[in-house]
């Protein structure tokens, strides 16, 4: 039997998924300016119209370490959302990325019979390749956003639609284009969540003192993500070294006019990438956290930049290589030898035609709409 209610339950977990679940709730509230839309989220969702009945913050987490203490409250919020699901019977659960909670999520709504649409799916190439038929079975469909995944899960036998990255949508990169580069401008991004910031930022803080000895120059400007306090930045940031803080919005604006960018990986770094700056990777994980990994990971790289590609643009600074004289030293040889700064915007210039064209989060509503209606 149809399900006549006019809701949907959308499913994010960080702060670049709160991004993407905002831009298609627009799209979707276009369409269709009755849909009710609920779910876990961040700001931007809430912005965008969205009844956010859970903060993401709540399962904003990193590494396998930092789940187990918090388990028993993951437990519960799961029986929470059950309960919100069975009273409120929205006709689709829309999940973005965020597999360790969203997989849960699947078997839950599965369960209640309410379908399923994965936009932005999981990583699951990059390790635990077999969670492909765990997709095929609880979910209607899956809405990919890099060039390569379709085919992955075709290899599979799991039926899947590339859609497009929606970065292409969010980014004004024609307009970012006519901003010319500050040469004395270094960006930094240390990431949205806790742990990430708090190990990353201090080096990232230890290299631009070097540098500044160097380059005597050189500005430091770090970008703010969604949620994090200023005070935070600040207190892990040397009081004699300057500093500017840039408020969420702003963050493109500053990927543009800097020279060259420290970045915690994640989806600023791709960002970075088709902006056309030259972005050092960096990532640090709890001890266990990175044998795990180390253990189970099968792709080459980190930073989808160089994983569309297959080769590397961005260089990586992994978990013990993630040092304060490791991204010194990189940016140091492209403030001295602009020629190799110069070679990554080219390579740059290049990943921006392999991603697709704008229009992503609209063809993902149109997709999820029209299936509805065969239900």
């Amino acid at each position: 039997m149809k399900n006549t209610n006019n809701s949907v339950w959308i499913n994010v977990g960080e702060a670049s998924g709160d991004m993407h679940g905002a831009m298609l709730a627009k799209e979707l509230f276009k369409r269709d300016p009755k849909l009710k839309i609920m779910g876990m989220g961040g700001s931007a969702m809430e912005k965008s119209g969205c009844d956010i009945r859970y903060s993401m913050q709540l399962i904003n987490l990193v590494g396998l370490t930092e789940v187990f203490p918090k388990l028993p409250g993951l437990l519960r919020l799961f029986g929470k959302i059950e309960d919100i699901l069975k009273k409120e019977r929205p006709k689709a659960i829309i999940l973005i990325d965020c597999p360790d909670f969203n997989f849960r999520l699947v078997k839950i709504a599965h369960k209640l019979g309410i379908p399923i649409y994965y936009y932005i799916t999981p990583q699951i190439w990059a390790w635990r390749q077999g969670r492909a038929k765990f997709l095929q079975k609880y979910v209607r469909k899956i809405l990919c956003i890099l060039p390569f995944e379709q085919q992955f899960f075709k290899d599979r036998g799991v039926e899947a639609k590339y859609v497009g990255h929606p970065l292409l949508d969010i980014i004004p990169i024609s307009d970012l284009d006519a901003i010319r580069p500050d040469p004395d401008l270094i960006g930094i991004l240390p990431g949205s969540r806790s742990k990430e910031i708090s190990s990353l930022l201090p080096e990232f803080a230890k290299a631009a003192e070097m540098l500044s000895k160097d380059f005597p120059n050189l500005k430091f400007s770090i970008a703010r993500a969604p949620g994090v306090k200023e005070e935070k930045l600040r207190r892990l940031w040397p009081d004699h070294l300057p500093v500017t803080i840039n408020q969420p919005e702003n963050r493109y604006r500053l990927m543009r006019s800097s020279a060259a960018i420290m970045s915690a990986s994640g989806t600023a770094t791709l960002e970075c990438a088709l902006i056309g700056t030259p972005t050092l990777v960096a990532y640090k994980m709890a001890p266990l956290s990175v044998l795990l990994a180390k253990l189970v990971v099968k792709v080459k790289f980190a930073s989808l930049a160089n994983i569309i590609p297959d080769k590397l643009i961005l260089p990586e600074f992994l978990f013990d290589n993630a040092t304060a004289e490791n991204f010194y030293g990189q940016v140091k040889q492209w403030m001295r030898e602009p020629d190799t700064a110069d070679a990554v915007r080219a390579e740059l210039m290049h990943l921006r035609e392999l991603i697709g064209e704008p229009g992503v989060a609209g063809r993902t509503a149109d997709i999820i709409l029209q299936d509805l209606d065969l239900i």
